[in-house]
């Protein structure tokens, strides 16, 4: 019985650990700027930004919106169940038990899905992004002991347009992006609109803003997908930090 118990927790581990790797492979910066968070609390800061993903993938990804919205709306079942003490995710063995308001989240879920359809221009996507940005600033307050400030809100909701620009490429660009770039050239365009208009960070939590800091190097370096050399990733994440 023993035996088998363990083996089932190793799986469950094993499980955990291909979400936190997934998120890795796409942040591999995060190897260096780790170096800015404390010890104790990597885990839980590498577990919620793998389920941040997971939810922006299922907003967001794919030619097809439904399977997105069907793991969406399990997801929506799952975090509110989280709020009454079970899971079933992997994620769950290192974020359930800490007390975030996870059902707030979920609740903010449908909003995100209806982030997919091309807005009109960067008030639009700001606009659509408040509702889940504003729930996720709440579980950050939570699991980091910061404070939902506006600037924190509009971090977060920076962030969520690079990601949907690192994922989802010219499919993420607004109308008024599209009619003010040549061909080939949209993703770069909004990407050099966001950089302009990227909101100071120093009043987010710190895993806020290190993520926020490497967004922005990227967006700098013209490609929202191509992570930082090493060392230009270090500098980022320590600027990050000073605020």
């Amino acid at each position: 019985m023993a035996a088998a118990t363990m083996s089932h927790e190793s799986a469950h581990d094993d499980a955990l650990d291909s979400f936190l790797d997934k998120w890795r492979a796409r942040w591999p910066e995060w190897n260096v700027a780790q170096v800015f968070v404390p010890h104790a609390q990597r885990e839980t800061v590498l577990a919620w930004a793998a389920l941040q993903q997971e939810l922006t993938d299922a907003a967001w990804g794919g030619s097809d919106a439904r399977p997105g919205e069907a793991k969406l709306a399990w997801w929506i079942e799952e975090l509110q169940g989280w709020s009454r003490g079970g899971r079933r995710h992997p994620l769950g063995i290192a974020l359930q038990k800490l007390g975030a308001p996870w059902e707030r989240l979920a609740m903010a879920i449908p909003s995100l899905r209806d982030t997919r359809e091309r807005p009109r221009d960067r008030d639009e996507a700001l606009a659509l992004l408040q509702p889940f940005a504003r729930a996720v600033a709440d579980v950050e307050t939570a699991l980091f002991d910061g404070t939902a400030t506006e600037a924190t809100v509009a971090a977060i909701q920076s962030t969520l347009l690079h990601s949907h620009l690192a994922l989802g490429g010219e499919g993420a660009v607004p109308l008024s992006a599209l009619a003010g770039a040549g061909e080939g050239e949209h993703a770069r365009v909004w990407g050099a609109e966001l950089l302009e208009r990227w909101p100071a960070s120093g009043a987010a939590n710190r895993p806020r803003r290190l993520w926020s800091a490497l967004a922005r190097q990227r967006l700098r370096r013209g490609d929202a997908a191509l992570p930082l050399p090493p060392v230009a990733a270090l500098m980022t994440a320590w600027r990050g930090v000073r605020g």
